[in-house]
């Protein structure tokens, strides 16, 4: 039978009982079953939206055969109805539909820190790089042998596809507490950094040189050199693709000067000056094109003193001006911009947390952490929250890391939560927002300051 004669004994059945016919949907559904010959029943069922077509097709026709078994069921005023050639043809057309799979929706990754690949050495200081294609650079840092901590050259690739890290070119110089900047062409810039064997350096470490990293190549190249050694600096980019680099700890010891890099020309060029010299403090770029510079570790007599003050450089002028004081000191914390402009500025000696405000000129404080810490990371994740990873409870050179539960900071409500628990104890380790949304926690020293090479996914 096919399905002509289907829809044609269908007509008849109605005719002579004198039922009213099924909505033309029932007919429609059981005429888009006409089977001809076995190519137009390829044709007819082996559609692109077989898994939701099919199972709407299957659908009316079972509502269908629902409607021709209460209707059979009503006499014929010229005899019984006989439905048998309808339910055949009907049972026909059942056993002509192929199976498909019901599709189901992908499992939601449950929040939380879970392992990834490991990177070929241990590193702490280190630092991390998204580049344009997803991949994250990491590079230097101090890494650990049988006899003593030092420097390193190398550098790799971890790549969010196969979860793997994968080396890529060594650096010309061994480097920690380097700055590495995402350049607008896609390379990146590292300057500056210590070389020496111990971790807290000493001012004839410093180096002056940079290097270019190019994805293309997997390449370091030297570039320019910077006007002064410096090592615990910060560099930022500006909106016109030039890098400030600001302070540092280096030959002149405590430099309280600022230079410029132009990618176009590969040199650097001093600019102005701060007012008070600083290592270990943030550099935010504010909206509005302005870098705020705040904290870090000043110079008093043969002491280093923790700072509260903050400063403005604007490029238009080329100068710093006053940003005002936070509440209170700090060195070791972290400065993020949020989604509204305002600065979040966190730990560094202290369990607090301050805001600062482009548009007022001012600090206030926000929520607390539970635990103060410093050398921690603090990741801006896509919906406006904020990850704060693992860092150490003093300055001290004996001090193990703290056993930190991960906090969340919320704009929303200005309260810190716990996030999770972090597979192992990490300070001086480097945090990166991948392009996916989750965050990859890379290296650092464990509660024993041992460099690690394991690495982490944060699933927001």
């Amino acid at each position: 039978m096919n399905g002509r004669d289907i829809e044609h004994d269908l007509s008849e059945f109605f005719r002579r009982t004198e039922t009213p016919e099924p909505s033309l949907r029932l007919r429609a559904a059981v005429a888009a079953a006409r089977v001809e010959s076995p190519r137009s029943r390829l044709t007819t069922f082996r559609r692109p939206r077989t898994a939701f077509s099919l199972l709407g097709l299957a659908a009316s026709i079972v509502l269908a055969a629902g409607v021709l078994m209460v209707v059979t069921s009503r006499p014929d005023r010229n005899g019984p109805a006989n439905p048998g050639s309808v339910a055949s043809a009907i049972s026909t057309l059942m056993t002509q539909l192929p199976s498909a799979p019901i599709p189901t929706a992908s499992p939601t990754p449950e929040p939380g820190f879970s392992l990834t690949g490991s990177m070929s050495t241990p590193r702490a200081g280190a630092t991390a790089t998204r580049l344009l294609d997803g991949r994250v650079l990491i590079a230097g840092g101090v890494g650990s042998s049988a006899l003593q901590v030092h420097a390193l050259d190398s550098a790799e690739l971890y790549d969010p596809k196969t979860g793997t890290f994968s080396s890529t070119g060594s650096m010309h110089d061994y480097r920690w507490g380097a700055t590495a900047t995402l350049l607008p062409d896609g390379g990146v810039l590292i300057a500056g950094g210590a070389s020496g064997s111990d971790i807290f350096g000493s001012p004839s470490l410093a180096l002056a040189s940079a290097e270019l990293y190019d994805p293309a190549t997997g390449v370091f190249k030297l570039t320019g050199w910077m006007t002064t050694p410096r090592e615990l600096h910060t560099a930022t980019l500006l909106p016109d693709g030039r890098v400030l680099l600001v302070g540092g700890f280096g030959a002149t010891i405590f430099p309280t000067s600022a230079e410029l890099y132009d990618p176009k020309t590969g040199k650097f060029s001093p600019t102005g000056s701060m007012a008070a010299a600083r290592y270990q403090h943030t550099a935010t770029l504010l909206a509005d094109g302005r870098v705020l510079i705040a904290g870090g570790l000043g110079r008093e007599g043969i002491n280093s003193t923790p700072l509260a003050s903050a400063e403005l450089y604007d490029p238009t002028t080329s100068t710093f001006g006053s940003a005002g004081s936070m509440t209170t000191t700090r060195v070791g914390h972290t400065a993020t911009r949020l989604s509204d402009g305002q600065v979040l500025i966190v730990g560094g000696g202290s369990t607090s947390a301050e805001l600062y405000d482009p548009k007022t000129g001012k600090f206030s404080p926000t929520g607390s952490m539970a635990t103060l810490r410093l050398g921690h990371t603090a990741t801006l994740l896509s919906g406006g929250r904020v990850l704060i990873v693992g860092g150490v409870e003093d300055t001290s050179a004996t001090t193990t890391s703290t056993d930190l539960v991960p906090e969340m900071y919320d704009p929303s409500t200005a309260k810190f939560s716990p996030a999770g628990s972090m597979t192992m104890y990490r300070s001086a380790h480097t945090a990166t927002l991948l392009s996916d949304g989750r965050i990859l926690v890379a290296g650092g020293n464990d509660a024993s300051n041992n460099p690690q090479a394991s690495a982490e996914l944060y699933q927001p």
